[in-house]
């Protein structure tokens, strides 16, 4: 069985409520920006190239707010979701190919679209673990 890392960064906009989603190609399904880690990158580095790369924001990564664990095929799938904030807005979304849309969307409407956080992702705003690479 192969180890897959796989993270993602949860974007909350206190000032309108709203968290950045992307509807993805390959399942017609949402999800926080994120995906698999590469080899030689941390898990940080890992987030923030990619919410670059599907949606072109430039952000800070501070804490995990969740981890989660999946056999899927022959993989051992680790989901790590960081809490972040938008450093820097693009002045248009990137084509991405495996991006369908890249979407703000309300407290409500994140937790409809993304069912696959038992108590909802937006219970997940105020969460943290304390997150080190030791070197």
């Amino acid at each position: 069985m192969n180890r897959v890392d796989v993270v993602y960064t949860l974007l909350f906009n206190e000032d309108t409520n709203k968290i950045l989603v992307v509807l993805n190609k390959k399942n017609n399904t949402w999800s926080l920006p994120g995906g698999a880690v590469e080899a030689n990158e941390t898990l940080k580095e890992a987030a923030i190239r990619e919410v670059k790369e599907e949606t072109g924001y430039d952000v800070q990564v501070n804490d995990i707010i969740a981890l989660n664990e999946a056999f899927i095929n022959e993989d051992h799938v680790y989901f790590i979701m960081f809490e972040g904030q938008v450093l820097k807005s693009p002045e248009q979304i990137p084509k991405e190919k495996n991006i369908l849309r890249v979407e703000w969307v309300n407290l409500e409407e994140a937790d409809r679209l993304m069912p696959y956080y038992p108590e909802g992702v937006s219970k997940l705003i105020n969460s943290r673990a304390r997150y080190t690479f030791q070197k």
